[in-house]
């Protein structure tokens, strides 16, 4: 749209159905590849896309063009059927419903591509339930424990 203009960096979380850990790391790259292309092929500015065995992570300079929940249901869609064309699993792979989407200044945006960047190392110190719980926390977002991720305890 003429005369739009716009700075928005936003942090998208989300993880595989019953928080399985299928994103094997002889593949998951070209998992984060194939995201990033979908990120581009809407619209948008993929940043960094990275994550661990059970979750993504994507930092996006997002366009106001589409809802962030279409953009995130595109991603999953496509991903999804990407996976499962590649066969990587004898069973169907499948993204667990919801995400968590936290915005971000351009002040901020090294720090949170260095985080995510450094998945691997991170989750050697702390479980993807215990960051999720603390972005939403420092986030001050309300939320029902029963709405949240099916954790692997």
């Amino acid at each position: 749209m003429a005369g739009t203009y716009s700075q928005i960096y936003i942090h998208i979380v989300f993880a595989v159905k019953g928080r399985e850990n299928l994103l094997q790391k002889d593949w998951r790259e070209e998992v984060f590849k194939y995201i990033s292309g979908i990120i581009k092929e809407k619209g948008h500015k993929p940043i960094i896309v990275n994550g661990y065995k059970d979750h993504i992570h994507c930092l996006i300079g997002l366009t106001p063009s589409i809802a962030i929940s279409d953009l995130v249901r595109d991603i999953k869609n496509n991903s999804s059927k990407f996976i499962n064309e590649k066969r990587y699993f004898k069973n169907k792979f499948h993204w667990q419903e919801g995400y968590g989407a936290f915005s971000y200044s351009q002040s901020q945006i090294k720090r949170v591509y260095n985080y995510i960047l450094n998945q691997e190392n991170h989750h050697q110190r702390k479980s993807f339930k215990e960051e999720y719980l603390s972005l939403l926390k420092k986030f001050e977002v309300e939320y029902k424990k029963e709405y949240l991720f099916e954790w692997i305890e």
